[in-house]
Formats: C-alpha cells, sequence, structure tokens
C-alpha cells in the first residue's frame, strides 16, 4: 500500500469515527429533550442469569409508570372486579328460548352496604343474575337501582362480607386528556383481564338504547382496548381508583372505547341505592345540529361554532323561554338541515362549540328547576335568554 492509500485511509477512518460520535451526540440530546417523557415509564429486571447453554435469560420485568408498578395495582384491585351473568328470555313462535349475556361489576361501599356497580345495559331484562368474585365464588344477585340515561345499576349480593373487597371512586373533574388509565373487566368471557391506555377525550356523548332517544352525556373517550363483557367494569386511574366505568365501544375503531365518569355515579349513587331511580336530568326541549362552516355559508352568517336548534318541544323549557327552532330547509351535501333556528353558543358564560359541549355542560353542572343564562345568536344578533331547565320525561 503506497503513502497515498494510507492518507486516504486514515481520512476515511476519521470520518466515520468523526460521524459516529456527532450521531451518539445527536441521540443522548434528543434523549435529554424527551427525557420528561421517556423518564415516566420505567422497566425494571433482574441480572441476566447464565443456562447450561451460555444464553442469558432475563426474567421478572416489572414496568413501573410513575413509581407505580401495574403488576402490583393489579394485584390490589382484582379481587374488587366481578363477572356478571345472567339470562334474557325470548318469546317466539317456535317457542321460548333463553340467552346469556356477561358484563362486568366491581365492589362498593355504601353507608356499610356493599353493593356492585355495573352498566344497565348488562342487567336490563335480565333474569337469574349471578355474581362471580375472581375467586370463582359465584352468588345470586339483584337489581336495586338503574337509571337508563346514565347507563347505570346497581346490584345488591347475597353473600358472605368477607367476599366483597371494595374500591374506592375518585372524582372524575381532575382527569385531562392524555392520563393514563387501566380497565378491568370480563372480554368475551375472559375474567380479570387488564388492559391499558390513555383518557384520549372528554365531554363526549353517545346514543345508546338504553337511553331511548336521549344521548348519554359527559362520556370519557379512552384508547384503552374495550371489548364485549368489559361493559360495567371499573376504568382506574393509576392509583387503582376509579374514575369511570367502561360502556361502549365503536364498531371498526381501532379500541376507541367510552367510559361513564365517576362523577356521575357520585351524584346517583345515594337515589339508585335508596329509590332504585333517579331523576334529576335536566331537559331543555331542543332538537339540533352542530354548526360549521358550511352551514354559516348558508345561513350567511360568520359563527361557525355552537349548535344550531331546529325543533323546539311544545310546553318544553326551551319552548316556554321563547327559544326559537329553524325556519327553512338545506341541502348541504347529502344532508338536508333546518336552518333559521337561535343558535346556543354559552350557557351561564361557557362557550358551547358543539352538541357535546351543550349536554355535557347541562349533565355535569345544572339540575331541574335551575335557571341558566343562555347565550343565542337570532338573526345575526347576540342575546341572552333567561331559561328554567325541567326534567328529563321518564321513558
Amino acid at each position: 500500500m503506497d503513502e497515498e492509500q494510507m492518507i486516504e485511509n486514515n481520512r476515511r477512518k476519521k470520518a466515520v469515527i468523526l460521524f459516529s460520535a456527532t450521531f451518539i451526540a445527536l441521540m443522548f440530546i434528543a434523549g435529554y429533550l424527551v427525557g420528561g417523557t421517556l423518564s415516566s415509564t420505567t422497566i425494571l429486571q433482574d441480572e441476566p442469569q447464565d443456562t447450561d447453554n451460555g444464553i442469558k435469560n432475563v426474567t421478572n420485568i416489572t414496568y413501573i409508570y410513575n413509581d407505580t408498578s401495574l403488576a402490583a395495582l393489579y394485584s390490589a384491585v382484582e379481587g374488587s372486579v366481578v363477572v356478571i351473568t345472567g339470562s334474557i328470555t325470548q318469546i317466539s313462535f317456535f317457542g321460548t328460548t333463553y340467552t346469556e349475556v356477561q358484563g362486568s361489576g366491581f365492589v362498593y361501599e355504601y353507608n356499610t352496604e356493599y353493593v356492585i356497580i355495573t352498566n344497565q345495559h348488562v342487567v336490563e331484562d335480565t333474569q337469574n343474575i349471578t355474581v362471580t368474585f375472581s375467586n370463582g365464588n359465584a352468588y345470586p344477585g339483584d337489581v336495586i337501582g338503574a337509571d337508563p340515561y346514565s347507563d347505570l345499576a346497581i346490584l345488591s349480593v347475597d353473600a358472605p362480607v368477607s367476599e366483597f373487597v371494595p374500591l374506592q371512586i375518585s372524582s372524575s373533574s381532575s382527569l385531562k386528556v392524555g392520563d393514563p388509565v387501566v380497565a378491568i373487566g370480563s372480554p368475551f368471557g375472559l375474567g380479570g383481564t387488564m388492559t391499558t391506555g390513555i383518557v384520549s377525550q372528554l365531554g363526549r356523548t353517545i346514543q345508546d338504547s338504553t337511553a331511548g332517544s336521549f344521548p348519554i352525556a359527559n362520556i370519557i373517550q379512552t384508547s384503552v382496548p374495550i371489548n364485549p363483557g368489559n361493559s360495567g367494569g371499573p376504568l382506574l386511574n393509576y392509583q387503582g381508583e376509579v374514575i369511570g366505568i367502561t360502556t361502549a365501544i365503536i364498531q371498526n375503531s381501532n379500541s376507541l372505547g367510552f367510559a361513564i365518569p365517576s362523577n356521575t355515579i357520585l351524584r346517583e349513587i345515594q337515589s339508585l341505592v335508596q329509590t332504585g331511580s333517579y331523576d334529576q336530568h335536566p331537559w331543555l326541549g331542543v332538537s339540533g345540529t352542530d354548526m360549521t362552516y358550511a352551514i354559516a355559508q348558508a345561513m350567511n352568517i360568520d359563527t361557525t361554532y355552537g349548535w344550531l336548534i331546529t325543533q323546539t318541544t311544545p310546553g318544553g323549557a326551551a319552548d316556554n323561554a321563547g327559544v326559537q327552532g329553524g325556519t327553512d330547509q338545506v341541502r348541504i351535501l347529502n344532508n338536508r338541515i333546518i336552518i333559521g333556528g337561535d343558535i346556543i353558543i354559552a350557557i351561564d358564560g361557557t362557550r358551547i362549540i358543539n352538541g357535546d359541549c351543550l349536554m355535557s355542560y347541562l349533565e355535569e353542572h345544572t339540575a331541574p328547576t335551575q335557571v341558566i343564562t343562555m347565550t343565542i345568536l337570532r338573526d345575526n344578533h347576540l342575546q341572552d335568554i333567561s331559561v328554567e331547565l325541567g326534567t328529563r320525561p321518564a321513558q
């Protein structure tokens, strides 16, 4: 090798070393910048052990999040989650058939009384209800209270006191998008299944057959995998406290799930246990649709947010207050929209972006007979209207 080749090889080696050093430095800096998020999750494992064939095995892996071991969390709460089964009788021309239904629930202590909290749709029209604890012991259960408008049900169980390990319920008011959460239930009958995810949004509304034509409001949206059989199980924070009840999924949604917030449980539990029902859902008595840019163009206005009222219920709270519904029907893309009605843009000073915001605000912050100040846009002019809320009609 001549002198020129040696110089060229040395130059290449130096270039490779410089590139490697630069790459490592950049990775270190990037790791430092995102360390605030990555360092919150840690994996602890025992030292690798040599086996007879010289291969090292890694054992006893523990997942830690903000000093919380997910395995320890599960161990602490698994005894509180139950499987609920029953049967629905169907009579047809061909005779009587029985369909087995299954869901989840959890133990809660209310005023020294142990009860099981679950979804109303899990036990609706269900006979021969059985509650099975994590140790395999099963006992008969009875529905003592239910609210279809919130998809909540309370069960009593004829079981020894030693079976009941109650969970704590924490306020869902402190939840934020991005908070980590855990669901435990019985998807497809696989009892004691734990899945994790995050709160992906708050204040959603969902339509469920149990609530009839009314939406279930102020729902938690989560990325936690939820499947049939999970319904009624607890949604927990990383302290093992209940912050919701898993209740529904959207088909083909890639694990987009929903949960009733714990604030709804705390608000209704006394009435459900003591009277068997809950009748304090506020009622505005209107139908409507979310405002969009296309609708704003059709109405020749600049406001692109809010909730457009298409119809008021005669004798309802809004109708009594003079709120006006739509007058003209227009075609926007493939939809026919009734325009010309009042647009709700705020309630008591809180901005109303869409129907989810409206229904969730009413459910969380108001009650029947309460007088609210509703800011509306009518004929392209803002005005405030006082509305005394009614009580949602019984199904």
